[in-house]
């Protein structure tokens, strides 16, 4: 089976980072230009003093180093793969190679795919007849005419392998106390049992078809009663679950390997989940770590990015993996709207910069009226296809994420970066091969000019306005 060492440990070997005789390639993206993740300078380094308050600048300190990169993908759900299959082979090609191909797109290394049905599925579905609680009649054809033909054609594309985790939205109804997949409800202390060996059964199940399952999350957002699949686990019945279903269950069924994520859910309740899971060592023992999603603005506050920075600092010993994202309510008339990528490039550097191993969008694929969802529930994807017309539209999204996924290579170290001044933000990777990306991103209205400062020396840089650069050295 496909594995992955703890990724919140930090590297053995330390290998020391010289900028001696290196030059830097820096490519941009940036609005109101044709520039996207396009090559716009290579410079070289020279002697640095101490740099002044009036200048911006980006410091790097290589041999400060702290988590090992995971990766970066997206979430391939039915709706997804339902469009995928809509487009010409000639489409589909240039869409496989847009994410998976690390040199003819922005090379996506993670993989999140759904069991059973989600709010992006043509209708909800289940896996077995109703009322099965032995699971006799429990098979993934449903999976095998849509969703499982992209999984692998993404697996091929990506060069033979992709990290892969899944995550269930709802237990079936006759398992939940509201006796509906739909509007939350709980699932039901008799079947905890038996909805702890459909995770088995899915997971051997994909593995069967080539697709190795690394993690499984315990539940898709737990605290959200949705008008779609969902389903609700206190912090307390969540750590329960683990503790004597899920993490026993896929231990005996020879699944041991198989990781699970805890929470799956926002920013903003995520210490209390850690804290009640983690303290419990029958619980935690079970747990590789912990995953969330960026909506915790839903009540109209800030992004809650210290929270996963504090989660990091209690709990070192944890993963951490950015699960889900998507700029919600759909609109075409923002299919080019410059805040939606920004949004993407603000939560990966924070999220990073506090511990994150990878990141995860939602929807790889969705259609020009950002569906289909079966409850109305549209959203914006980083790639929409026209059914109409049968094109692909690239979103500012898609370049964003690309600054990131395209240049930090698996098993890469971040390393510790800072900047002087507000209108940047920035991190960085070094590379297993003794690259460094460091990634700056410009907020602002105005171009940026600013220091990349490493020890003893520095190189100049220019930034447009609302851009986003990956500088690799």
């Amino acid at each position: 089976m496909f594995s992955l060492a703890a990724f919140a440990q930090q590297p053995k070997t330390k290998k020391e980072f010289t900028t001696n005789g290196k030059k830097i390639t820096v490519y941009t993206t940036a609005e109101n230009s044709n520039l996207r993740i396009t090559s716009t300078d290579n410079l070289t380094f020279s002697a640095a003093k101490q740099p002044l308050e009036i200048e911006t600048s980006v410091f790097v300190e290589p041999s400060k180093r702290f988590q090992t990169f995971m990766g970066i993908g997206g979430a391939i759900t039915d709706a997804s793969a339902e469009i995928f299959a809509k487009l010409s082979k000639e489409k589909q090609t240039e869409f496989l190679n847009a994410y998976y191909d690390k040199n003819k797109g922005i090379g996506y290394s993670l993989l999140r795919t759904t069991i059973q049905s989600s709010d992006f599925s043509s209708g909800s579905y289940s896996y077995i007849e109703e009322g099965d609680k032995d699971l006799k009649t429990f098979s993934i054809d449903h999976d095998r005419q849509y969703r499982i033909p992209l999984i692998k054609q993404a697996i091929q594309t990506a060069g033979g392998k992709l990290l892969t985790y899944v995550a269930p939205w709802s237990p079936n109804a006759f398992m939940k106390s509201n006796k509906n997949v739909l509007k939350g409800g709980t699932l039901l202390p008799e079947y905890y049992q038996t909805w702890a060996n459909f995770y088995a059964k899915f997971i051997k199940a994909y593995e069967k078809e080539g697709i190795p399952i690394w993690g499984t999350s315990t539940q898709n957002e737990p605290m959200a009663v949705q008008t779609w699949e969902s389903c609700i686990y206190t912090a307390e019945a969540e750590r329960d679950f683990i503790k004597n279903f899920l993490g026993p269950t896929l231990k005996k069924e020879k699944l041991g390997d198989v990781k699970i994520i805890a929470w799956d859910h926002n920013r903003d309740l995520m210490n209390y989940r850690a804290n009640v899971i983690y303290s419990d060592p029958e619980a935690s023992k079970y747990v590789w770590g912990m995953g969330f999603h960026w909506y915790e603005n839903w009540s109209g506050g800030a992004s809650m990015f210290d929270n996963v920075a504090k989660v990091n600092e209690a709990y070192p010993d944890k993963g951490l993996l950015f699960t889900e994202g998507c700029v919600e309510k759909f609109d075409a008339k923002k299919y080019q709207f410059w805040g939606n990528g920004e949004r993407y490039g603000i939560s990966m550097i924070n999220d990073f910069n506090n511990g994150t191993a990878g990141w995860t969008d939602w929807n790889i694929l969705l259609d020009q009226n950002g569906g289909p969802n079966h409850v109305g529930n549209f959203c914006f994807s980083p790639i929409h296809a026209d059914t109409t017309t049968g094109e692909l539209i690239y979103t500012p999204s898609y370049y964003y994420i690309g600054h990131f996924s395209k240049f930090i290579h698996l098993n890469a170290v971040r390393v510790s970066s800072a900047v002087s001044r507000s209108a940047l933000l920035s991190t960085s990777f070094l590379n297993a091969d003794g690259t460094m990306a460091t990634i700056v991103m410009n907020q602002t209205d105005k171009e940026v000019t600013y220091n990349l400062i490493i020890a003893a020396e520095k190189t100049v840089v220019k930034i447009p306005a609302h851009a986003i650069q990956t500088l690799v050295y």
